[in-house]
């Protein structure tokens, strides 16, 4: 193992314990990280959204050095995929990526496994249209996921003032038909309860037997993977979590171990990272 100079330090006792961990041991340890906000920068056209360049390459070198690395994204698993080209790089070859919270699975070997569209799923789409018509919102975007459909306030004129307006209404919406409301970055996205990111991260954890775990994340929805890294923590399985900082969503930050900026950031820290175990 190569020696750790040009890495940040975590600002947590855990977090440093955690980075050590990976360092002393990476062959026991799990990477996991959001697509948007952390490969990818956040753009105003969520169907056009690219990897950073040079940030899957360096994912691929870390991947080469750790027992298992993942994806755990909101968005349709195979629409992360696409857009981050992953079987460009032979080391990520034994990738997993983890679409709507973990509803969906991809991986090269077996491809993906989704489970059919929540009832009252259609029901919300229909309706979609006419709510945001009549709380005065017409400027906003609906994002079609197949099992789940997502309100992006954005591009709106008044994209914070859009996202107060509706998220009262769409939550309403949401419940009378069995599912549930997932607040982002100017984004409101109903989909079916009972899967978050982190009991994606804490199973898959213990499906590699993870003995150290790291999640990267930038918004609201990677708040429950960074509380399964802190109870994973309980259990004796070491872990840092890491946040794209961001001006727009402080909470990610606020509960970090450590901090960078943005995915340019994330990016860094995977060469680092890679260097450091090299």
């Amino acid at each position: 193992m190569g020696g750790s100079e040009g890495l940040p330090t975590p600002v947590t006792d855990a977090g440093r314990a955690g980075l050590a961990a990976i360092l002393a041991d990476p062959a026991s340890a799990l990477l996991a990280v959001d697509y948007d906000g952390v490969l990818a920068p956040i753009v105003p056209d969520p169907t056009n959204s690219p990897p950073l360049p040079g940030i899957i390459s360096a994912l691929a070198r870390v991947a080469e050095r750790v027992g298992a690395v993942a994806v755990i994204s909101g968005r349709p698993a195979q629409v992360v995929v696409d857009y981050g080209q992953f079987s460009r790089e032979p080391a990520l070859a034994e990738l997993v990526v983890f679409g709507h919270y973990g509803l969906q699975r991809w991986d090269a070997r077996h491809g993906l496994t989704s489970p059919p569209p929540p009832a009252g799923l259609q029901a919300v789409r229909s309706e979609l249209p006419g709510l945001l018509a009549a709380h005065g919102v017409t400027d906003a975007w609906i994002e079609d996921k197949a099992v789940a459909v997502a309100v992006h306030t954005r591009r709106a004129a008044d994209p914070a003032g859009a996202l107060a307006t509706l998220t009262g209404p769409i939550t309403d919406c949401a419940q009378r038909h069995g599912l549930v409301v997932e607040p982002g970055r100017f984004v409101l996205e109903v989909r079916p309860p009972g899967a978050d990111k982190g009991q994606t991260l804490r199973a898959y954890a213990e499906e590699r037997q993870a003995r150290a775990v790291c999640y990267i994340g930038d918004d609201l929805g990677d708040l429950p993977a960074f509380a399964a890294v802190e109870s994973l923590r309980g259990n004796g399985i070491a872990g840092l979590t890491v946040a794209s900082g961001s001006t727009e969503v402080q909470a990610v930050a606020a509960r970090a171990d450590l901090v960078v900026d943005g995915p340019p950031g994330v990016a860094a820290l995977l060469r680092a990272l890679a260097e450091a175990l090299s």
